[in-house]
């Protein structure tokens, strides 16, 4: 790659390493998405079995827009009231663990480019005080131009939350 010409692929790398990065120590959910996703119509999902949503209503429901209701905005909200995140700093690998590919494109979001990831961290009942360690993986999807994200999606422990978060 000559100097100074930055691939989509480098793109996306970047911009979904910067995120996951901010995720460690993240600022305001407003200021999250203002920062790292679309303006039109952004989307989270994070993924479990329906059956979970009594423990763990953040999940198996897509989030879409900014904000309002059942939006990204709210699915901070909602998260936030369940778990609290404990990401260490290497809870995500350095850009080349970053698995992208600039031309792919996945259901519900139309924009090109796909970047998969795994993390760790430690997460805690807020009800409870229980926690549990484990790994994750997000798929980061319908890029802009900007490398701005379109879709986050998140496969998670839940049988774990499920148990810290309790009856």
């Amino acid at each position: 790659m000559p100097t100074g010409t930055r691939t989509r692929a480098h793109i996306l790398r970047e911009k979904s390493h910067a995120f996951c990065h901010a995720l460690v120590a993240p600022p305001p959910p407003e200021e999250l998405i203002s920062t790292y996703f679309r303006k039109d119509n952004p989307k989270i999902i994070e993924y479990g079995p329906s059956w979970c949503r009594d423990r763990l209503p953040f999940l198996h429901t897509p989030y879409e827009g900014v904000s309002g209701d059942n939006s990204c905005q709210r699915y901070f909200e909602v998260l936030s009231k369940i778990l609290k995140m404990h990401l260490p700093k290497d809870a995500f690998p350095g850009p080349d663990g970053f698995i992208v590919d600039a031309e792919a494109v996945t259901v519900g979001c139309p924009t090109g480019g796909v970047v998969c990831v795994t993390g760790k961290g430690r997460f805690e009942s807020v009800k409870t005080g229980r926690s549990y360690d484990e790994t994750f993986m997000y798929r980061l999807s319908g890029f802009d131009d900007e490398g701005r994200i379109g879709c986050w999606e998140i496969w998670s422990d839940s049988l774990s939350a499920w148990d810290a978060v309790g009856k």
